[in-house]
């Protein structure tokens, strides 16, 4: 497709549904962030903070929440500002065109494999037995897909994706590079002083709209399947174990690990770094701070923060003691030495050790 070179600022308007302000004879460009805004340019001021910077911008124009007051810049208000300001990216910066290829003469397919007319399957791909491959399926190169696994309509498993078998990725699914989906679980027992894996004959369900980020890992059930339910988005370098129950439109952020048996309600948030112990729930619309250890069930709604983590308010309370831990120290020692002199007054001097006197000293 043929990259625009222009357009006028009331053509952005009408693509984006947008109110004009200002000219709409004004020539756009290209659009970028006000960071890296250049003249000519359509960019974004998404807050109050933006918006107030945009005088000393070489922006021709901007796009601004509704009742913002651009004072002078042309531009185009609106109530989503990042849906319309994609929209105008992705008006200049239009999806690459690439020539449709069926099937690759450098893909493996096994004769028992079943593959859409409609679908894609690019170089050095490898599809097993019985494997289905549904409508508009992209299978991008070197990915594996292992046997008895299933493919629906409209995903896209991109390059360097592993399917071990029997695994289910629902439709309009997005599988990122390094994905593994379907490894054995962690789980081991001791035999005779030996680390011996269990059976591990699951499976994993994904549902459909799920994206899974760059180097997640989702392991198989030990005997049913680990499921992610539709429309949750799994980050990079996310770790869901064997068994895990995900629940919908679950939002899973980079380097989560989320231990065996696990499950979660629907619209769960975990920050970055969350880590939650085997055999727990946590329910609908729970809220799970960045870096949170979680190692007992988590109520629907609550939001949970620290390690081990508790409820917000009370970690604030906890952050806030924390800083005043210096200044109490301080106190605390001045408030000895006034008791030790007390003590003297009333008693006479007291023998007291090396390190009762040393703290005296520091605290005069």
């Amino acid at each position: 497709m043929t990259r625009p070179s222009a357009a006028t600022l009331g053509q952005l308007a009408e693509l984006v549904s947008g109110r004009l302000v200002g000219d709409p004879q004004t020539p756009i460009h290209s659009a970028h962030p006000l960071d890296d805004a250049v003249e000519g340019c359509l960019t974004l001021a998404d807050n109050d903070l933006r918006v107030g910077s945009l005088p000393g911008s070489p922006a021709a124009a901007a796009v601004a929440p509704t009742g913002s007051d651009l004072a002078g810049m042309p531009g185009i208000l609106v109530d989503d500002v990042h849906q319309a300001f994609a929209a105008v990216v992705g008006y200049f910066r239009p999806a690459r065109a690439t020539k449709r290829v069926a099937l690759h003469p450098t893909a493996v397919v096994a004769e028992s494999a079943r593959i859409d007319a409609t679908a894609q399957v690019l170089a050095g791909v490898v599809i097993g037995e019985d494997s289905v491959i549904g409508p508009g399926v992209v299978i991008y190169p070197n990915t594996v897909v292992g046997a008895g696994c299933r493919i629906g309509a409209e995903t896209q498993l991109f390059a360097n994706v592993t399917l071990y078998d029997d695994v289910t990725v629902g439709e309009r699914c997005l599988i990122h590079s390094g994905a593994v989906l379907g490894a054995y679980g962690f789980g081991y027992s001791q035999q005779e002083g030996r680390h011996v894996l269990s059976a591990q004959l699951g499976s994993v369900e994904i549902g459909d709209d799920v994206d899974v980020g760059a180097g997640a890992t989702i392991d198989r059930g030990v005997y049913g399947p680990t499921r992610v339910g539709p429309g949750t988005k799994i980050d990079n370098l996310v770790q869901i174990a064997h068994n895990c129950q995900i629940g919908r439109y679950n939002l899973i952020c980079s380097q989560v690990g989320i231990a065996g048996s696990t499950s979660t309600g629907d619209y769960v948030v975990m920050g970055g770094q969350v880590g939650v112990r085997d055999h727990v729930t946590i329910g609908d619309g729970a809220v799970l701070g960045a870096m949170a250890g979680v190692s007992n069930h988590v109520a629907a709604g609550a939001k949970m923060l620290g390690a081990p983590a508790v409820p917000e308010r009370v970690q604030k309370l906890q952050f806030a003691a924390i800083a005043k831990l210096p200044a109490m120290r301080k106190e605390f020692k001045k408030l000895r030495q006034l008791v030790a002199e007390l003590e003297d007054a009333v008693n006479g001097p007291q023998p007291r050790t090396a390190s009762e006197s040393a703290a005296s000293d520091r605290a005069a």
